[in-house]
């Protein structure tokens, strides 16, 4: 299995991407700009990755904005197959092993569609939560706000913190589990450090993982 992958590009400058245990570490050189390090975790993303002109990219499950974005082909195609193959099968483990879903031999997990579709969780997405009810735990929901206590401005995501503690209080709630996606919407640019800090976000509101395969 490829774990790590350095691409160079004579315009965008330099990333380098390693698989470690549940998560990828990102360094991105770019020209001008100051180096920038990121962790995502693999448990938030979409084993299906989308490619749109020169790049490939993996997205969330939750959202469906990129998380991570690899130069087309490079630095060679065995080298780049390798590493995609590699992300793919350890995001549909790592999310099954988080959700305490037992893992299929089905074809379309081994070998998940490159041209599908991104999650959309817009409006149409509220239809979809009700058949998560069966990973909603009191326990993770408390670990989750924790979690985004600990690591995050308060101010921030306080309507997210009111949401969960809402759902916490009555997991049978439809209207308490739509307020969570409603409140997940909003959080802008914040979404993507919810989702690498509290995972168990993208479980409450992903839809069944085997729903596309």
């Amino acid at each position: 299995m490829t774990t790590k992958l350095i691409q160079k590009d004579l315009f965008k400058g330099t990333q380098e991407f390693e698989l470690v245990d549940d998560h990828i570490d990102i360094r991105i050189k770019a020209p001008f700009k100051k180096e920038e390090n990121l962790t995502v975790m693999l448990t938030v993303l979409d084993p299906e990755p989308v490619i749109s002109q020169s790049a490939l990219h993996f997205n969330s499950r939750v959202n469906g904005e990129p998380l991570i974005s690899l130069f087309l082909g490079k630095p060679n195609t065995d080298a780049f197959n390798g590493f995609v193959n590699a992300i793919k099968q350890k995001a549909f483990e790592e999310f099954n092993a988080f959700a305490g879903l037992q893992s299929t031999s089905r074809s379309a997990a081994a070998n998940p569609n490159v041209d599908g579709a991104p999650v959309d969780f817009g409006e149409g997405g509220e239809a979809q939560l009700t058949q998560n009810r069966e990973h909603i735990q009191v326990e993770r929901i408390d670990e989750t706000i924790e979690l985004l206590k600990q690591h995050l401005e308060m101010q921030d995501i306080e309507p997210l913190i009111t949401a969960l503690e809402r759902l916490k209080a009555d997991t049978n709630s439809d209207k308490s589990l739509t307020g969570v996606l409603h409140a997940f919407n909003e959080l802008g640019s914040y979404q993507g450090a919810v989702l690498t800090y509290a995972p168990y976000v993208s479980i409450l509101l992903y839809d069944d993982p085997f729903s596309n395969m």
